[in-house]
């Protein structure tokens, strides 16, 4: 039944090509912005749903995400500056207090599947891991605590962004434009 589905689209985007049409009144279709959920021939209701899931998760996330990069960047760009153990450790707690204050309500709110896409973004992002972001800017206590408490709820936070394993997630950003 699948491979009939998929003869089907693609005996539709041939009829339909600007090659095999005889005018200018073709049809071109952007196979970049398709999702490939749908071109893949799976069209079962239950991938189209974790797709559609998937992809409310990401764009909620990904502005989160790039705020954090660029804080971190600009942070790290700061710390090189500072000389001093102590006025590393009071700016970075100034810094902490500061992104508390903006998104710490906005963060509540995040499910516990879309706190996990916003780590693999945050790793995507940063190029760290939310584990050596913690263990870098809070110590290696801290951030056995925070991965003990995670894992509680399901969360790992030395998952990696692997743009193959994460293909879905890479297209829905290439898609969206949220880059």
């Amino acid at each position: 039944m699948r491979i009939m589905r998929f003869l089907v689209l693609l005996c539709l985007v041939l009829i339909s090509s600007p090659v095999f049409s005889q005018g200018t009144d073709s049809t071109v279709i952007d196979f970049e912005r398709m999702d490939p959920v749908l071109i893949s021939g799976s069209l079962d209701a239950e991938n189209i749903k974790n797709y559609k899931i998937l992809k409310r998760r990401v764009v909620k996330t990904m502005p989160y995400a790039k705020m954090a990069a660029f804080r971190i960047r600009a942070m790290e760009d700061k710390l090189a500056t500072i000389k001093s153990n102590k006025d590393r450790k009071k700016y970075i707690k100034q810094c902490e207090k500061a992104i508390k204050a903006m998104y710490t309500e906005q963060l509540k709110n995040l499910t516990k599947g879309e706190g996990q896409v916003l780590m693999k973004l945050l790793h995507r992002e940063t190029g760290k891991t939310s584990w050596q972001i913690l263990k870098n800017y809070r110590g290696t206590t801290e951030a056995i605590f925070w991965q003990a408490f995670g894992s509680f709820w399901g969360h790992d936070l030395k998952e990696e962004f692997d743009p193959i394993v994460d293909y879905q997630i890479e297209n829905i950003i290439k898609v969206e434009r949220l880059e």
